[in-house]
């Protein structure tokens, strides 16, 4: 019997065949699309756990890919990741069990879709501020009726299954973000959005709109945190938010079910200076810290 990695990692094999019994699953499925794990632990009330990426590096994509995070997150807004980047980035993601996403630079169709067709299942979008920017960013990552995403999912198909283009409506996530006073003071109506089962907390933009500074502690600001939580638990969305390993267990514990954990650079980095710190046998200044996401 092939091995998985003998019979290709993309190779699609029906979900109750005596074969996949034998070898296991692949990350897809001949006759449907593979599994999400994000939107798996939506709709189980467990929390997910991601990652960021936010340089432009295939060999990083696919190393965070294999380590169990529940979602991978291309970051084209603020890292500096372009659509050639982009494409072998998800290719490397799709060799994990991870939800392949991507935010994007701004809520326009033509980079939602194009993120769509190449093979991410989640899309994180900056900078929504009223119901009728939430409502545009759901209709562009969707196929009519539903939305107005053009249909040729030049990767997608190839990777999901021969029916992506019937069923990636209930798989795909569009994902608005809120990271200003605006998009809290609309916040019932935005949750209210149709399609729109998951939100994303933009920390500092949030807290540099409200007139403080980036990573705020203010209790101002935890306060409209703890908000946003009870405003998403009311409409059943998911409330998520970018996170750091020094504020993870913090957001956890007000109640936010989608947390990105650590990102590339920052990884790196810190695991950088504790090695040299441990080399010279004093602590190194991490000069670098606090820029970027």
């Amino acid at each position: 019997m092939p091995s998985r990695r003998q019979i290709g990692t993309d190779f699609r094999i029906g979900a109750n065949s005596s074969f996949e019994s034998e070898v296991g699953a692949g990350p897809g499925y001949l006759f449907g699309m593979r599994p999400n794990p994000l939107r798996s632990s939506f709709s189980s009330g467990k929390t997910a756990i991601g990652s960021w990426l936010s340089t432009p590096s295939s060999i990083t994509a696919e190393v965070v890919a294999q380590i169990g995070f529940d979602y991978v997150c291309i970051d084209m807004q603020h890292g500096l990741i372009g659509y050639s980047d982009m494409v072998p980035m998800l290719q490397a993601i799709s060799l994990g069990t991870t939800t392949a996403t991507v935010r994007v630079p701004w809520n326009e169709p033509g980079i939602i879709g194009k993120a769509l067709d190449a093979g991410a299942m989640a899309i994180i979008v900056p900078m929504v501020n009223t119901a009728a920017q939430a409502e545009e960013a759901v209709t562009r990552g969707m196929y009519a009726p539903r939305g107005s995403r053009s249909s040729g999912p030049i990767r997608a198909q190839p990777l999901e299954g021969p029916d992506y283009a019937e069923v990636a409506n209930d798989h795909v996530s569009i994902i608005p973000m809120i990271e200003t006073v605006q998009a809290v003071e609309n916040l019932d109506e935005i949750l209210s959005t149709a399609g729109v089962d998951a939100i994303y907390v933009g920390p500092n933009d949030l807290a540099v709109s409200m007139g403080l500074g980036r990573d705020s502690a203010d209790l101002a600001f935890l306060d409209v945190l703890d908000q946003i939580v009870d405003r998403c638990l009311a409409h059943d969305v998911v409330p998520g938010i970018h996170a750091v390993p020094t504020t993870l267990v913090d957001r956890i514990g007000r109640g936010y079910r989608m947390l990105t954990a650590q990102t590339d650079l920052s990884a790196m980095r810190l695991g950088l200076v504790d090695a040299l710190s441990i080399g010279r046998g004093a602590n190194v200044e991490d000069v670098g810290a606090g820029g970027g996401y």
